[in-house]
């Protein structure tokens, strides 16, 4: 045979390859797409809401609801944390082939947070006057319906996190819009009619729909993603189409396998089985985990503008105030995009791999509104602010295009820091609590001055953002090894099999 003969079927076999190669880009690049532009959607309704809302209710009514809101925020956080842990889960039990599983937790876990919806609907509403003393609200309007809402958002989170490990980006993208768009309408038109009552009133029917929709995609996913009847669970008297997601054990798997086989398999299934399933005490320790990380994240976000408050008795805190909120939608937009890169980062780790492409088409993604809002705030920033909040919010446009460059790099951390979380590496909250200890000691140290907190702010944030990459870096590096091992071990089994 010829040399040029030779070459046909290695010439075949790598343009098969590149054929592959292309069609599993065009995949990823579909999935990603959708959350992109929900991203962007969600973050130019969420900025048009606040400031309609501040123009339909008046300076009080603006302060009572901005209070409930961020009362909202803090008992919905469990929610997110909730979100991880069901992506980790889940995944672990697909990944052990333990599909069958997963529709009958996922029912507990509706029918207890429903529960706890309506038990904590029925308590706010008898404590919802000594709530608003404590919280010196000038009455307990909004506030059962801000704190129900809250526990809506976190049974939604459930199903946000079926549809994340279903890689079902295109029906969460939709739900991500439905509610972005549905708490515009009905928070600014019900607080135009009935205040802040109102405003409350429509923030909670926006998570009722939105959760509906979250929970009829969801069931639809699992219904769409659900193996084959006779196909589910894993064992050593399991047949090759009963081992999902092992690619150790569809390898050790031969027909008339002997008895030496058999323990092979046997011992290989229940490592994987081992080392995949989560128990209760591995869900308790990811949601503890990870809501201690997104509190500690919420921190980083809102410390400076609180502590600034504090120090200036509140009289400064307006202006600083409107270069924050643009400022950290840079946040609030890679929190959307790590939708699609926390399951992938999850199930790819599960598989023993990687999303490092993933984690490098966020960047990619998130770089597009972080370089839009930097350069506007450095060529315009006097302008841009009293276009959106008036010309009597403008004395901190000096320190707007630091408090941006600030988000920039917090952005990068929140996106490193969930990548982090979703391959099951816990340290990341002792980071993000050294963090925010040092944001709070520099931030006090400006002393209320708005350019001397947004530099406090960014020195913080750049040292963070450069301690996590180290961080990730590392456990990626760790990762290769261990897959390396892992895969010189399957070798000698399968050499010895042979």
């Amino acid at each position: 045979m010829t040399p040029l003969a030779e070459e046909g079927p290695a010439r075949s076999a790598g343009r098969v390859s590149r054929v592959g190669r292309v069609q599993e880009e065009a995949s990823e690049l579909r999935h990603a797409i959708p959350l992109a532009v929900a991203a962007a959607l969600v973050g130019v309704v969420s900025l048009l809401t606040t400031v309609f809302v501040a123009h339909v209710l008046s300076t009080r009514g603006y302060g009572t609801l901005i209070v409930l809101l961020g009362l909202f925020l803090v008992v919905s956080q469990p929610g997110t944390a909730l979100l991880v842990s069901v992506v980790r889960r889940v995944s672990s039990w697909r990944a052990a082939g333990l599909d069958a599983q997963v529709r009958p937790w996922v029912a507990r876990v509706h029918r207890i947070g429903e529960t706890g919806v309506v038990v904590l609907a029925v308590a706010m509403f008898l404590i919802r006057v000594p709530v608003a003393h404590a919280l010196s609200l000038p009455s307990p309007s909004g506030v059962t319906e801000i704190l129900t809402a809250a526990g809506v958002w976190v049974v939604l989170s459930i199903d946000r996190g079926l549809l994340q490990v279903s890689r079902d980006y295109t029906d969460l993208s939709v739900n991500l819009v439905i509610e972005a768009v549905m708490r515009c309408a009905l928070t600014v038109g019900m607080a135009a009619e009935l205040g802040v009552e109102g405003a409350a009133l429509g923030l909670l029917i926006a998570e009722v729909v939105t959760a509906t929709h979250a929970r009829f995609s969801a069931t639809r996913a699992m219904v769409r993603n659900a193996p084959p009847l006779g196909t589910e669970g894993v064992g050593a008297g399991s047949s090759s189409a009963g081992v999902q997601g092992s690619p150790a054990q569809a390898a050790v798997v031969v027909e008339e396998p002997t008895v030496f086989e058999r323990e092979v398999v046997a011992e290989a299934t229940e490592s994987v089985v081992a080392t995949a399933v989560h128990g209760s005490k591995d869900l308790v320790a990811d949601v503890l985990t990870a809501l201690g990380s997104l509190l500690l994240l919420a921190l980083l976000q809102n410390l400076d503008v609180i502590i600034l408050g504090s120090k200036s008795h509140g009289h400064h805190s307006g202006a600083y105030a409107a270069i924050s909120v643009p400022a950290k939608a840079l946040v609030f937009v890679a929190l959307v995009l790590v939708n699609y890169l926390l399951p992938e980062a999850t199930i790819r780790h599960q598989a023993g791999s990687h999303a490092l492409k993933q984690l490098a088409q966020t960047f990619a993604v998130l770089a597009i509104p972080c370089l839009v809002l930097l350069g506007m705030a450095v060529v315009a920033a006097h302008g841009v602010l009293g276009l959106v909040f008036g010309h009597h919010l403008t004395a901190a446009s000096h320190a707007f295009s630091t408090i941006v460059l600030a988000m920039i790099f917090m952005a990068v951390t929140v996106v490193l820091a969930i990548y982090l979380l979703g391959i099951g590496w816990r340290w990341v909250v002792v980071i993000l609590a050294a963090g925010a200890g040092a944001l709070a000691a520099a931030t006090a140290a400006a002393h209320g001055e708005y350019l001397a907190t947004a530099r406090a702010d960014l020195a913080v944030q750049v040292g963070l953002c450069a301690v996590t990459s180290v961080c990730f870096v590392s456990v990626h590096r760790r990762s290769v090894r261990r897959r390396a091992v892992v895969d010189d071990a399957s070798s000698e089994v399968d050499q010895s099999l042979a």
